[in-house]
C-alpha cells in the first residue's frame, strides 16, 4: 500500500500551487491549455513531459515542488512515503460548460483515472480533459496539486484551503480501499457515495453512515468497523465544507455521459470490436494449450 500512498500524493500537490502567472477567467477560454510540471525533471525529462502531453508553445507552465506535495499530503501519509522529488506533470484544457471531466494517464502506477476524477470533482474542478505522465512510472501525487491550482487560477475561482485537503485524503481513502477491492470497485464506491450525497442530503452522521453502508453493500464491498468509522467521518467533514454538491451530481452525470457517449459512436464501437476481439484471440490461445 505505500507505492499506492505514495501514487496520491504527487498527484495532490500538483493540484494546489501555482509559481508563474496565468490568465484568468476573463481571458480564458474553451481549449485553453495549462500544464504543471514536476519540479525535479531534468531538462530532458521535460522535453519529453511536454511531448508526451502534446503541449502547444503557447501553453501557460506552472511548476510543483516537493515541499508542496508535503504541505498537502503530510497530514494523511508518512513524510518517507511521500518522497524527496516532484515528477508527475499534467496539461488540463478548459472543456465547454457540461462538458465534464476526462482523464488519461501515462506511467502513472497506483492511480487510476476514475480516483483523479473523483478528487478533482470534490476540489470543484470541473468540464475539463486532463493528461497526466511522467518521464518514467511514478506515483502521479504531484499532478493532482498542480492540476487544482492550475485551474483555481485559470477560472479565477478560489478553491478553500481545506476543499484542496479533502481532495487529497480522499485520493488516499481511495488508495487504501482499492489495495482491499480493487481500485475500480474503489473508486466506483466513493463516486457513488457523493452521488448519492447529493441526492439525499443526508442531515445526521446516522443517515451517513447508513447511505455509505447501503452503497458498499449494493456494490458487494464489506467494510470493517473502522473502515466505516474512518469513511463516516471524512464525508461528514466533507458534506460540512464549502462544496456545491449540486455541481458535484452535475459532473457526475456529465461524465456518465460523455463515455456513454463515446461507446455508442463508431470510435467507441470499434474500440469494443478490438477489446472483444483481443478477448476471443486469448481464449482461442488457451483452448490451443490443452487441445
Amino acid at each position: 500500500m505505500k507505492f499506492h500512498i505514495k501514487a496520491v500524493l504527487t498527484m495532490m500537490s500538483v493540484l494546489l500551487f501555482l509559481t508563474a502567472p496565468i490568465k484568468s477567467l476573463a481571458d480564458a477560454a474553451v481549449g485553453d491549455v495549462i500544464v504543471t510540471l514536476g519540479a525535479d525533471l531534468t531538462n530532458e525529462q521535460k522535453q519529453k513531459v511536454l511531448q508526451d502531453l502534446d503541449s502547444p508553445n503557447d501553453a501557460q507552465t506552472i511548476t510543483v515542488s516537493n515541499q508542496e506535495e508535503h504541505e498537502y499530503l503530510g497530514d494523511f501519509i508518512p513524510k518517507a512515503t511521500i518522497g524527496s522529488r516532484a515528477i508527475s506533470s499534467s496539461s488540463i484544457t478548459i472543456g465547454s460548460k457540461n462538458s465534464g471531466l476526462s482523464v488519461s494517464t501515462q506511467n502513472i502506477s497506483s492511480i487510476t483515472d476514475d480516483m483523479y476524477i473523483n478528487a478533482l470533482m470534490t476540489a470543484g474542478v470541473k468540464d475539463a480533459e486532463i493528461k497526466i505522465t511522467a518521464p518514467f512510472e511514478v506515483s502521479g501525487t504531484a499532478a493532482l496539486t498542480g492540476i487544482m491550482k492550475a485551474y483555481e487560477v485559470q477560472t479565477d475561482q478560489k478553491i478553500p484551503e481545506e476543499v484542496k485537503k479533502a481532495a487529497n485524503e480522499e485520493m488516499v481513502q481511495t488508495a487504501e480501499l482499492g489495495d482491499k477491492v480493487g481500485q475500480e470497485k474503489a473508486a466506483e464506491f466513493m463516486a457513488t457515495v457523493k452521488e448519492e450525497i447529493a441526492k439525499e442530503q443526508p442531515q445526521t452522521k446516522e443517515d451517513l453512515r447508513s447511505l455509505i453502508e447501503r452503497v458498499a453493500n449494493e456494490l458487494g464491498i464489506t467494510l470493517t468497523d473502522s473502515e466505516l468509522d474512518a469513511l463516516v467521518d471524512f464525508f461528514n467533514r466533507l458534506k460540512e465544507m464549502d462544496i456545491d454538491w449540486n455541481q458535484v451530481k452535475d459532473q457526475l452525470s456529465a461524465t456518465k455521459e460523455k463515455v456513454t457517449t463515446f461507446l455508442q459512436s463508431e470510435e467507441g464501437q470499434s474500440f469494443l470490436d478490438k477489446l472483444k476481439q483481443f478477448f476471443i484471440s486469448i481464449i482461442d490461445a488457451i483452448k490451443a494449450l490443452f487441445s
